[in-house]
């Protein structure tokens, strides 16, 4: 049984405020596109996860960890059926047998609670299972400002996502749709597919509205856990006619020595990502005692740690390294390493930080000697 999630994120969002779409909008030091993709990337049941964008931002978003990315339509309904088209079009023999269909700014859901929705569907005596809280205030009808009448809540739901299907039904259900539904249990009810209710989460909001920021920012923090981890390596100068600093290739008039291919700054980094899940350093997961690593590339190990962060539930926030070195200067390849730890990490550019000092001619880098990197890693987990 293969399960996937679609995430829609293609709306812009306008009541929240603001100079952008509010799923690009940081919230408690993250973008809340972020913090809902991190919570179903924590899901172990979930085999894909396809996130829905505006097609203007496509260019600002580079998935990682397995995330997959399609354009969205006009509407929400359009963006989901092009979520399940795009599922059923990359299926490679693997077919999907449900689906969780989920809102980006309702970015307080928890894998706990997400877990729980897919227990829901796969119990399987319901081909779609909705979240919803009943509702308990008074309502009341207005117009121009001024109460009108009075509504009975009795039988009365507040809608909540994920919201999960049997895939091909949902599928079928889109199909058949023109497009313009509130939501997908909409869509299943025009095709006469039961949905069964289940119990919703007061602290999975929706933000919709500028005060809702707090709110959610209030609830994220609550459960937050987060770490952060520093590296620091050195390595001297020798033969050689290039530098390798954060999987860019330098030119230069000497190189650096090492086991592998000496790239401090990713080493540097690599060791920050283990610290932050205190889990050692480069020489624990590959001893340098071991031939086989000999004049390895660094990204291997960058890699591993990437990998681990991922494995253990985190993502990563944001990497900052500072590279100590009279020459070769940093500033112009400082974008290409940006670029070479974005590739790597999905993280945006504005999320990797690359800085050069100098030690003022003091101490074995001031004498070129060798080249010294420090890094930091911020990593979250919901």
């Amino acid at each position: 049984m293969t399960n996937a999630a679609i995430i829609v994120a293609a709306g812009r969002g306008t009541r929240a405020g603001g100079d952008q779409p509010k799923q690009w909008q940081i919230l408690a030091g993250r973008p809340v596109i972020d913090w809902t993709v991190a919570a179903f990337q924590a899901v172990a049941d979930l085999a894909r996860i396809v996130v829905v964008l505006h097609p203007d931002d496509l260019p600002r978003y580079a998935p990682a960890n397995g995330i997959e990315v399609t354009p969205g339509g006009a509407t929400r309904a359009q963006s989901v059926r092009n979520g399940l088209e795009y599922l059923a079009a990359t299926s490679d023999g693997t077919p999907i047998s449900n689906v969780l269909i989920h809102d980006v700014a309702r970015c307080c859901t928890t894998p706990t609670y997400i877990s729980y929705i897919l227990s829901e569907i796969q119990a399987g005596d319901a081909p779609a299972v909705a979240p919803a809280l009943p509702v308990t205030d008074a309502l009341w009808r207005g117009d121009a400002g001024q109460v009108i009448g009075t509504q009975d809540r009795a039988g009365l739901f507040r809608a909540q996502t994920p919201q999960a299907f049997v895939f091909t039904d949902i599928l079928s259900a889109h199909r058949q749709s023109d497009g313009t539904a509130a939501d997908d249990v909409e869509v299943a009810r025009a095709s006469n597919m039961p949905v069964r209710i289940v119990d919703g989460d007061e602290d999975n909001l929706k933000i919709t509205h500028p005060g809702d920021f707090s709110r959610a920012a209030k609830l994220l923090e609550q459960h937050m856990d987060i770490r952060v981890g520093n590296g620091y390596d050195v390595h001297r100068f020798g033969d050689g006619d290039h530098v390798v600093l954060c999987g860019v290739k330098i030119p230069h008039t000497r190189g650096l020595q090492g086991h592998s291919d000496a790239d401090v700054g990713m080493h540097a980094l690599t060791d920050a990502l283990y610290g932050a899940l205190a889990m050692g350093d480069i020489g624990r997961h590959f001893p340098p005692s071991d031939p086989q690593w000999k004049g390895a590339e660094s990204h291997i190990f960058f890699r591993h740690a990437v990998g681990l962060v991922s494995e253990n539930g985190f993502s990563i926030s944001n990497l900052d390294v500072t590279l100590v070195c009279e020459r070769p200067k940093i500033g112009p390849h400082a974008a290409a390493m940006q670029q070479a730890l974005s590739t790597i990490t999905g993280l945006p550019i504005d999320r990797i930080s690359i800085k050069a000092t100098t030690s003022e001619r003091l101490g074995f880098t001031g004498r070129e000697e060798g080249i010294a990197a420090q890094a930091t890693a911020t990593l979250v987990k919901t």
